[in-house]
């Protein structure tokens, strides 16, 4: 008989508590012998299941991702709760598929970021990195020197990047970052209301009409960029369907934006919190900025979890597990594991190797543009350190009411050099 923990996962209350408290609860979900089982969590709309078990240990992590013929995503990966049909539609994106289908699709995305067009793209980041900062400065003069650094920085930045890279009109863009925020809120009353699965599937069908017609004029009139790769390219013969477009970019303005995003604000917050770092940083940016960037990751884990389900009755780290039983892959908890991590609580820019598991763990489902994530978050921090060495942070970080995304919806912060301006 599965024991309980004296925390409740399913409760969003566990999820908005102070992050020590969180990592302690880790901590004693990794000490433990069994996968713990806990009920799954209310939400409108959803019709609740019989309950989830908990992954906590970095090799226990590894072992279900690495083994999808034994613990699939097509059931669900991004809700613990079993998503109704109609939303299905529009967020039955390559992160909750398996393959064959799966392998496929991700082979079409991936031959869209050729070696040329990355290189590209990374030239593009330069270029919003520097467009952003300007309009943050910008803002700053005019408020004494006070600003978001989410709303004007740490946000656009990664979606502005997606909307180059995709096609999409500056008419349209402020759609896109609605929408967006409506998908990443989890139950968070700024960005959706006391029907969220509505706001969801709102957002979900505004942003999956937005791509059909962008895909139309692909086909009619292709360019050379990344929407017109997914819908001109093949495998085996077989192309990406509209309705597969229109899923892959609203998985782009999720975990394309929200790993980025966080991962740069949870940074922010965490140099302010250990000033040493940052001067390290600040005084070797060539040498530091490889290894730093990935540690950001892992110390802020910008996803909580991923799901999974077992295809038969099995085991993980020796536990029975029964088919059918879901599993929630904690990151976070995986990323502080004490036997892979030394001083897992610790910010360390300077740790390596580190194999940590803010993009996913090793598998078919690890993250796609990890790489571009990186170098979007490396650019960022480069110009922090130097163009805004003088940004301080004033105030705690406002964090998002959602289960799945460790997210932080504000961040005030102050450049004296602008509000001197």
């Amino acid at each position: 008989m599965t024991r309980t923990a004296p925390i409740d996962l399913g409760d969003r209350d566990f999820w908005s508590a102070p992050w020590p408290d969180r990592y302690a609860a880790f901590a004693a979900l990794r000490a433990r012998d069994d996968l713990p089982m806990y009920p799954e969590p209310e939400f409108p709309g959803f019709e609740t299941g019989p309950g989830f078990r908990v992954v906590a240990r970095y090799a226990d992590v590894e072992e279900v991702s690495r083994n999808p013929d034994r613990f699939c995503s097509g059931r669900g990966a991004v809700s613990i709760l079993d998503m109704p049909a109609e939303a299905h539609e529009f967020f039955g994106s390559l992160i909750s598929m398996d393959a064959p289908r799966h392998t496929k699709i991700r082979r079409i995305a991936a031959g869209a970021f050729t070696p040329k067009r990355v290189a590209s793209l990374v030239d593009d980041v330069e270029r919003i990195a520097d467009e952003v900062l300007a309009r943050a400065r910008a803002t700053a003069a005019d408020q004494g020197g006070e600003f978001d650094l989410v709303t004007e920085i740490a946000a656009p930045l990664p979606l502005l990047l997606i909307c180059d890279m995709m096609g999409i009109p500056e008419s349209r863009r402020a759609d896109v970052f609605t929408w967006s925020n409506m998908i990443l809120a989890g139950d968070d009353p700024e960005y959706v209301s006391d029907n969220p699965l509505q706001d969801y599937l709102i957002a979900g069908g505004g942003l999956s009409g937005l791509m059909t017609e962008l895909a139309a004029d692909a086909e009619a009139n292709p360019r050379d960029d990344v929407l017109s790769a997914l819908v001109h390219g093949e495998v085996d013969g077989e192309r990406l369907t509209t309705q597969e477009i229109a899923s892959f970019f609203i998985l782009l303005c999720v975990a394309g934006n929200e790993t980025t995003r966080n991962a740069v604000t949870h940074g922010v917050w965490g140099l302010h919190q250990d000033p040493e770092a940052k001067r390290l940083w600040s005084e070797d940016l060539d040498g530091v900025t490889p290894t730093a960037v990935d540690e950001i990751v892992r110390w802020a884990s910008p996803i909580n979890w991923m799901r999974r389900t077992a295809v038969a009755d099995t085991t993980v780290g020796g536990v029975p597990v029964a088919a059918g039983e879901k599993l929630l892959l904690l990151y976070g908890s995986a990323n502080r594991d004490e036997t892979v991590f030394t001083d897992p609580d610790r910010l360390d820019l300077r740790r390596s190797p580190n194999p940590h598991h803010g993009f996913g763990a090793h598998g078919p489902h690890f993250c796609l543009g990890a790489h571009l994530a990186r170098r979007e978050a490396g650019v960022l921090f480069r110009r922090l350190l130097t163009e805004m060495a003088d940004l301080e942070v004033v105030g705690e970080p406002d964090r998002l009411s959602s289960i799945f995304v460790n997210g932080i919806k504000h961040l005030p912060v102050r450049l004296p050099s602008a509000g001197r301006a």
